[in-house]
């Protein structure tokens, strides 16, 4: 129990600063679907060019945020090295690949569909490297743990990028300014120039975190470097398929759509900008990953570490599916985020809250492989849920346009979850509560649909009262089967008998 609280504390931390930020970066949402409409693509060019970040983050890292915890925590490695080791060699493949891709910028734009737009390549890029730099400074932050500096750093991030956005979209244009040509004929607005905003905030974060950067003066362990990169390469590969299992289908799109360039983008805006919704489920998953990953690796050798895996794996089902029920009670207030000309894409959110869900369900059956040292596995599951998401996405892309791309991810993330859980469960063995977890999930599917009948055929005030009280009845079970009042910090004591 005491590791559980040190988790959750952790968790806690993390999860404020991403629910912060994220919430903070909501502030984004509004701000550009209000200004870019469905109709103009300009939004699903964001979320076409953020697919393709997502992928290169981790293509950069190649694996070596999970390696560098493994060796910074591994008998007869010196951390200091380690960490001097992963900085340098992350940020020579960062540097060597950001000036290969500025070298042959134009042919790159074409082939990804912005042959008319290279500066959308050379700057998103760069922006890339120097995140999957800072990736390793932030990480030693987790390791020494420092959340709370972690913490106030991504937050300062984020209020910077949307401070930036303000003066862009609103500011300058109020004052009519146009400094460096930023804006068009009668102030219109450049995607481009979004993406600048990004580059500056990723510049500022590595200034943020100068006193990090003095780690790199320990020097380069050629031996460490290549036992680091043996144990990250399957790493690579199931980082890449599970990213690939998120934003592929984001890349995908443009080119089984059916229909023209400028109507596939705006379907993309519209699928991009309702997901934003479901972030909060990100959030939580995120937020648990961060504080999880240092905490297995620091608990391996307990006697007690596979019950309390087992009982970390429930209390995550338990408090997502809660997540999920509350933005499902309150759909129709969450939908102001977004402008009102990509409502009609609502309907993926709950599809696409699941399956984060289940992939955070995976990402916890994953350290069986980590800790045995079979990350090979990871390649082969998450590399199943690929082949899943792309042949679902070829195929129904161009009959059922972005619901596709939600129902991809539902069964690819479904897939490599239940195939992780049954080959783990022979070589790593945990006493999952199974039989708990499904009570839950049977629970919040019913409420789930009583849901939406209430909030389809009912006054808004009368959907949010009505399912208010479905919330409560979730929450009483939550209490009566597994957080009895009386065992509650601080309200506790008022429960005694």
């Amino acid at each position: 129990m005491a590791n559980l609280k040190s988790l959750a504390k952790d968790t806690a931390i993390y999860g404020l600063s991403s629910i912060v930020a994220r919430f903070v970066n909501y502030l984004l949402v509004p701000i550009q679907t209000a200004k870019f409409a469905a109709s103009g693509g300009e939004y699903g060019v964001i979320t076409n060019v953020y697919a393709y970040v997502a992928i290169l983050i981790i293509l950069l890292t190649f694996g070596m945020e999970t390696t560098f915890f493994r060796f910074m925590s591994k008998e007869g490695e010196n951390p200091k090295r380690i960490y001097s080791t992963t900085l340098r060699l992350v940020g020579t493949v960062a540097a060597v690949s950001t000036l290969l891709v500025l070298m042959f910028c134009k042919p790159i734009a074409g082939l990804v569909g912005y042959a008319d737009h290279p500066e959308f390549v050379a700057v998103m890029y760069t922006t890339v490297a120097i995140d999957a730099f800072t990736c390793i400074l932030f990480d030693y932050l987790r390791c020494t743990h420092k959340p709370l500096k972690f913490a106030t750093l991504k937050i300062a991030n984020i209020v910077l990028n949307i401070v930036l956005n303000v003066v862009y979209f609103f500011v300058l244009p109020a004052l009519h300014l146009n400094p460096f040509g930023m804006y068009g004929e009668q102030f219109h607005y450049d995607v481009v120039w979004v993406f600048y905003i990004n580059l500056f905030c990723s510049l500022a974060n590595v200034l943020f975190l100068y006193k990090e950067l003095g780690g790199i003066r320990f020097g380069f362990d050629t031996k460490a470097c290549r036992r680091m990169l043996v144990y990250a390469w399957p790493i690579l590969v199931m980082g890449l398929a599970g990213q690939l299992n998120q934003c592929a289908s984001q890349i995908l799109f443009p080119y089984f759509y059916d229909g023209s360039t400028a109507d596939a983008r705006a379907q993309l805006g519209i699928y991009g900008a309702c997901i934003k919704i479901a972030m909060i489920m990100m959030m939580i998953t995120q937020a648990f990953r961060f504080a999880y990953e240092p905490f297995v690796f620091s608990k391996v050798k307990d006697r007690d570490n596979k019950e309390t895996y087992a009982e970390t794996m429930k209390y995550y089902v338990i408090f997502t599916l809660l997540a999920f029920l509350f933005v499902m009670a309150y759909i129709n207030v969450f939908k102001y985020i977004i402008g009102s000309s990509y409502w009609e894409g609502l309907r993926v959110v709950p599809i696409v809250m699941v399956a984060e869900i289940m992939f955070g369900v995976f990402f916890n059956l994953s350290f069986w492989y980590k800790l045995t040292d079979r990350t090979i596995w990871g390649a082969y599951f998450s590399g199943i849920g690929v082949v899943v998401l792309f042949a679902i996405d070829i195929i129904f892309i161009p009959r059922y346009s972005y619901m596709a791309c939600a129902w991809a991810g539902f069964v690819a993330y479904g897939v490599s979850m239940l195939i992780s859980y049954f080959v783990g469960q022979r070589y790593y063995p945990v006493n999952y509560p199974i039989r708990d977890i499904m009570m839950y999930v049977l629970l919040a599917a019913v409420l789930f649909v009583a849901m939406h009948f209430v909030s389809e055929y009912t006054p808004l005030w009368v959907a949010i009262v009505l399912n208010t009280l479905i919330i409560a009845v979730f929450m009483a079970y939550i209490v009566k089967k597994d957080f009895p009042l009386h065992s509650l910090p601080v309200i506790g004591k008022y429960f005694r008998k």
